[in-house]
């Protein structure tokens, strides 16, 4: 009786969490990957003609029961993992990347496709039907379909070592992050912390067995805030030291040689299937086409942010020499510093803001939003069952009163949990022969928690996360395609950063808090006055996170737009890269590639650009609805019907064109980060 392979008899068929027990998952997985394997047989064996029903639709169905049961366990291995989750994902992943490589290499299957694919002008084939048959006959190409029966078996063993390197980085990153925590005994070492901060600490060190004491870990809730109020200066830049050079400290979590390894292998899988490079390959299939156009656009976002950025660390400077002697400023000073400065110039901090942004307002403000842009409503149900305590989840319906969706909601840390903020699905949305399976959407968060005394209150860059991640949310609930493999978040990684980032942009607007942000003790609306300081400090130092940004994507197409199989010093690698962005003294052991899961872990190897490039996209777009109203009716229309439904139907510059009526500009995100006068 493994819950896994019945039907789920729950609510809108959710995982049925409360009976699943770690013993089902690798059970139900091999018996998932048999049938699967059937379904495959199904289609070879079929006797008649190859075409797009009985091969393209019926691949593109198959695997569901191995997809369905893989998806819930990565997202538990993501969300509410433990030794035992973590042993299983070690055996899991290589069946999974057999399983995969099984199809993508089978000859005879892609015969089948080939001739489909070869003939494709004779079928009168949507627009969906058409990118489907085209992605299919393509991700068999780029698998390695027409290599020779040796060359295929190396890919495989290539593919095979990846996924398992891909785990143990992010196992190292884990660990490292759960084993560190630095213990205050003496209260006058948190002087500039405020009380909200300091009461989380005493909470946490009441957790790790330190009771009344203060303990600050490398988790963002705990990190950033000691970073950017504590007044210690040693104890700053002993916590920089220790995140900075998280996976590379030379101990059994170091993870230098697993980076190494890994670009190795996606270079030599690229050759292999005659790309020159991996981001040569990786790029075939996004917006942005080419390693060339991707390291052009960041040199371009360079020389217009670099010189605003030195403006903007040499202000910082100046004022902590003015205001505290200090004149050798380093990083670990700088969010101190500019935070400081920040408050002193816009009279403006997260101490101030942060009673307005209880986390249930902010919920209920993201939901409104929802409402008024799209039509839906969210209704908590508790008879939908959930993976931990800590998580809400909700049916979403529309004007109509139609079910959308099921929404998950899950926002602290905890140690079974990695680090930052990201959507994802339990399960996605399709139509099959006349029914429609609606999708299951959940954002997975580490904001701050509520303390004994306090609700969760949210600094504004936690208002935001929520907003982006909410974006991606609607990209998956409100998707309305036919196949699943192209329905909702199913787009190019250049282009998935729309919906999240353009939503941000509502956060900032008077319009918009005004539905939502109140104190959280006495009910009085976020003042006007404060509105507008939130609006006049969003580029406070635009230059600066920008360079930051432009780092990342430099530093991620160093690792795979060459030949990495010269690099033998991660560190002097690293540094070489991304010299033209550096801003500081250099932190001799300051590393980012070895603590990049990103790249090395998530899905965004020659992607890291993608943000910014997402936000050229979301500056311009934003940029129509401020034209007509940011809650126009016809605009939000054009959106949900053009972008957030469409998933990836057709190629996404299509698809933008046809919402915004023609291609998107540079300019509204130059001026909105302040690196170009806004008159311009």
């Amino acid at each position: 009786m493994n819950p896994l392979l019945n039907k789920f008899e729950t609510p809108f068929e959710t995982a049925p969490f409360h009976l699943i027990k770690e013993e089902h998952f690798l059970p139900a997985i091999k018996e998932a990957i048999a049938q699967g394997k059937s379904e495959i047989e199904a289609i070879k064996n079929n006797p008649e003609a190859p075409d797009f029903g009985n091969t393209i639709e019926a691949l593109e169905r198959s695997g569901a029961l191995a997809n369905k049961i893989s998806t819930i366990f990565f997202n538990l291995n993501s969300a509410e993992t433990n030794d035992e989750i973590q042993k299983l994902a070690r055996e899991i992943s290589p069946l999974l990347t057999e399983y995969g490589n099984d199809i993508l290499l089978d000859q005879e299957l892609f015969e089948k496709i080939k001739i489909v694919y070869q003939s494709k002008n004779t079928y009168d084939l949507t627009p969906e039907a058409a990118t489907l048959l085209d992605k299919t006959y393509k991700s068999f190409v780029r698998n390695g379909a027409n290599l020779s029966a040796e060359d295929k078996e190396k890919l495989r063993e290539i593919d095979k070592r990846k996924a398992e390197l891909s785990l143990e980085f992010g196992e190292h990153l884990l660990k490292e992050t759960n084993a560190y925590k630095m213990v205050i005994s003496d209260e006058n070492e948190l002087e500039g912390l405020p009380d909200y901060i300091k009461e989380a600490a005493a909470m946490t060190a009441k957790e790790k067995g330190e009771e009344g004491k203060w303990v600050f870990t490398l988790d963002y809730p705990s990190y950033v805030p000691f970073m950017t109020y504590a007044k210690n200066r040693a104890r700053r830049e002993e916590l920089f030291r220790v995140f900075s050079t998280r996976g590379f400290k030379n101990d059994e979590n170091d993870n230098r040689e697993i980076v190494k390894e890994i670009a190795n292998l996606r270079f030599k899988r690229a050759n292999l299937l005659g790309y020159k490079t991996h981001a040569d390959f990786v790029l075939e299939e996004r917006m942005a086409e080419s390693p060339e156009k991707v390291t052009s656009f960041l040199t371009d976002m360079l020389n217009y942010a670099k010189p605003v950025a030195f403006k903007e660390v040499a202000e910082v400077t100046e004022y902590a020499t003015k205001t505290e002697g200090l004149s050798d400023l380093q990083r670990w000073d700088f969010s101190y510093y500019s935070e400081k400065l920040k408050k002193e110039r816009f009279a403006i901090n997260d101490e101030i803001l942060k009673p307005y942004f209880k986390l249930e307002n902010v919920i209920d403000g993201v939901f409104k939003v929802a409402n008024k842009l799209f039509g839906l409503s969210f209704k908590e149900n508790k008879e939908i069952p959930v993976y931990h305590k800590e998580v809400t989840a909700y049916e979403v319906e529309n004007k109509a009163g139609e079910h959308v969706a099921v929404f998950y909601a899950d926002f602290f840390p905890r140690k079974g949990k990695r680090a930052g903020a990201w959507m994802t699905s339990f399960r996605g949305q399709k139509k099959q022969e006349g029914k429609e399976q609606r999708p299951h959407v959940s954002i997975v968060c580490n904001f701050t928690k509520p303390t004994e005394t306090k609700p969760s209150l949210l600094t504004f860059n936690e208002v935001t996360t929520l907003f982006h991640e909410f974006g991606h949310a609607l990209h998956g609930m409100l998707a309305n395609g036919t196949y699943e493999s192209l329905s909702g978040t199913s787009v190019y990684w250049d282009f998935v950063e729309l919906p999240s980032q353009v939503l941000e942009n509502w956060a900032y607007e008077k319009e918009c808090l005004d539905m939502f942000a109140s104190h959280y003790e006495t009910g009085e609306k976020i003042p006007e006055e404060l509105i507008r300081k939130i609006k006049e400090s969003s580029n406070f130092l635009g230059g600066y996170q920008t360079v930051r940004q432009i780092s990342f994507g430099l530093l991620d197409m160093g690792w795979h737009s060459g030949d990495p199989t010269g690099i033998t010093d991660v560190y002097q690698f690293e540094t070489e890269t991304i010299k033209e962005t550096e801003l500081f003294p250099e932190v001799e052991g300051s590393l980012s590639s070895c603590a990049f899961a990103h790249i090395f872990q998530g899905g965004y190897s020659s992607g890291y650009y993608s943000y910014k490039w997402a936000e050229v996209l979301d500056a311009d777009a934003f940029d129509f609805f401020k034209e007509k109203g940011i809650f126009d009716g016809e605009t939000a229309l054009l959106f949900q019907k053009h972008v957030l439904s469409a998933g990836g139907s057709e190629h996404p510059m299509v698809l933008y064109k046809r919402f915004r009526g023609k291609e998107p500009s540079i300019k509204p995100l130059l001026k909105r980060t302040g690196l170009i006068p806004s008159e311009n």
